[in-house]
């Protein structure tokens, strides 16, 4: 049995196996053949954050594969009420076939998971964000994008932190510019470096954006202001001044460079309206790739209980 928790945990056969499975559930999918890959399966859904595309897409993800989605918030289960997350694994488990959990701490999920006698997967920590990585790769190979220059803009984040992780583990360049004390994880960037060295991947790092997107053919950003940093809006909005990925800095890029986006965007702060509306086909494939990806996910890993 395998969890979903991070893509370092993963070789590079096993992403692009459930990439593979993921566009082929969603060919089937868009020709009307929709099998029942987890018939009758239940996938318990904890939230301690608030989501829109996560709950969406895996929700009607586990219902086009057959099965059924429970939707669990902190607020209504004993987690709120201080229960430990071992117990509530252990509960859980025996009674739900796999669970998605999109919480604050990584080390949450990960007790979660040791506990679990499931599967579990991240749909989100304040660490990483692997699912969402799975969609924008898929989203890549759907545009054409076959050698990767990928050039990340912002905010050293949960989403840094996964696009580190999938450069390094498949083998292609990244550029990650941050401004200055917003830098990534330095263990996280060590772990990149030592996976690069595997793989051949090439990994940047600056906190120069011009340096970071003049050639790139895939240039991808998020929020800078995550949940629970509205209080630092302010700050943030200054720090990152310079760092809006608007049409003169897209300029920089390969004239058929794709841009990405996680969502929501924030218009005139990360992205100018210009440069979003311009790729916006491309950024709700990549916002419509989560449900794709996560059937993969899901199913991958059903398998893997045998």
């Amino acid at each position: 049995m395998r969890h979903f928790l991070t893509i370092n945990d993963f070789s590079k056969e096993e992403i692009l196996e459930i990439i593979d499975l993921a566009f082929k559930i969603k060919n089937e999918t868009k020709s009307g053949e929709i099998k029942p890959y987890m018939k009758n399966k239940t996938l318990g859904m904890i939230f301690e954050k608030s989501s829109t595309r996560t709950r969406v897409s895996f929700e009607v993800g586990i219902y086009q594969l057959g099965g059924h989605g429970l939707f669990l918030s902190s607020n209504d289960t004993q987690l709120g009420r201080g229960e430990p997350m071992k117990d509530t694994a252990r509960v859980l488990s025996r009674m739900v076939d796999m669970v998605m959990i999109r919480t604050f701490s990584q080390k949450k999920l990960e007790e979660f998971a040791s506990f679990s006698s499931v599967p579990v997967i991240n749909g989100l920590t304040d660490e990483y964000h692997p699912v969402q990585l799975m969609a924008d790769f898929m989203t890549m190979k759907e545009h054409g994008v076959e050698k990767p220059v990928v050039a990340y803009v912002g905010d050293g984040n949960n989403m840094t932190h996964s696009w580190l992780m999938l450069a390094s583990k498949l083998g292609f360049e990244l550029r990650v510019v941050t401004p200055k004390g917003y830098e990534v994880d330095s263990v996280v960037l060590q772990k990149a470096q030592e996976f690069a060295k595997i793989s051949g991947a090439k990994i940047v790092i600056t906190d120069e954006p011009k340096e970071a997107v003049s050639g790139a053919n895939v240039v991808t950003t998020d929020t800078w202001i995550s949940m629970g940093q509205e209080d630092e809006k302010e700050k943030r909005v200054k720090d990152f001044d310079g760092f809006i990925v608007d049409e003169n800095l897209m300029s920089l890029a390969d004239e058929k460079a794709i841009f990405l986006h996680c969502l929501p965007a924030y218009r005139g702060y990360e992205v100018s309206e210009e440069v979003f509306e311009k790729h916006s086909n491309v950024i709700f494939d990549e916002a419509e790739n989560r449900l794709h990806a996560q059937k993969g996910i899901m199913v991958w890993l059903d398998r893997t209980r045998g």
